[in-house]
């Protein structure tokens, strides 16, 4: 299957901006032969929290034209979204869109990044979400997730894989992002699909400014390095092959030769 990272730079509390970019995007990948479009975290408004409370109400409806792309362009579509939690509180979620538009994963970040001060904007997930994609079992995961390899041995427990994350990872971190990425495909024997907002993003904070550094990343459950793409916009393409998955892991039995009695004790 061919997918395709559409790595962006996100208008910070400007969804209007981010849906026309996003669309163009998905029609690039689709003209390129992508099967699935994979976009970075926040991709419709950014980190503007002010600016996303006022926007809650709207989230809905800004994720059914990235559903409505999907449609359109005969695709399917993957990345990190605001939404409205049922308290009515902001929460930074992932979905997978069908080519169908039809929903068939949804997972809430469940560890928020107290560094940039997410916890006092967002309410966490409070679940591991794995789940049955056109693309495969895939497991979910966004951005600071991927400094917790916890989730991703669940995910692959519960069949997943193929891990996607969605990120928004700037400098001066890309070399935990190349090593943490390649580490948790190996270590799962799964494909590893991560895609990264680009740019500059200015909050107007005591945060200063995220440079973004791009670097949207596909391993393969060897910990090969399919695509990598450059700090620049644009569509990046790569193919896998999930028989690849079964291969890796009747090759090498590492999940199969764990002991987590050990592990775990109480």
């Amino acid at each position: 299957m061919k997918i395709a990272l559409a790595q962006f730079e996100v208008s910070r509390g400007a969804p209007s901006t981010n849906l026309t970019k996003i669309r163009e995007l998905v029609a690039q990948s689709k003209a390129q032969g992508g099967q699935v479009v994979f976009l970075p975290e926040m991709c419709t408004t950014g980190f503007n929290w002010s600016r996303n409370l006022e926007l809650l109400n709207q989230a809905a409806e800004h994720r059914a034209q990235i559903a409505a792309f999907a449609v359109e362009f005969n695709v399917a579509i993957c990345g990190s979204f605001l939404e409205q939690t049922e308290s009515r509180q902001a929460a930074n979620t992932l979905y997978f869109f069908e080519r169908t538009g039809a929903i068939s994963a949804q997972y809430r970040k469940v560890h928020l990044f107290t560094l940039f001060g997410e916890e006092k904007h967002v309410q966490p997930g409070e679940a591991i979400v794995t789940a049955d994609t056109e693309l495969g079992r895939i497991g979910c995961s966004i951005c600071y997730d991927l400094r917790f390899p916890e989730l991703f041995r669940k995910c692959a427990l519960d069949g997943a894989v193929v891990q996607v994350l969605a990120a928004a990872f700037p400098h001066p971190r890309l070399a935990h992002w190349r090593s943490l990425i390649q580490a948790r495909a190996i270590e799962n024997q799964s494909y590893f699909i991560a895609t990264n907002q680009c740019g500059i993003e200015r909050h107007g904070s005591s945060i200063g400014e995220c440079d973004y550094f791009g670097h949207s990343m596909v391993v393969d459950p060897w910990g090969r390095i399919l695509l990598e793409a450059s700090e620049s916009e644009g569509v990046y393409l790569a193919d896998i092959d999930l028989a690849e998955v079964t291969n890796a892991r009747g090759r090498l039995t590492a999940l199969k030769d764990r002991r987590p009695e050990l592990y775990y004790n109480a």
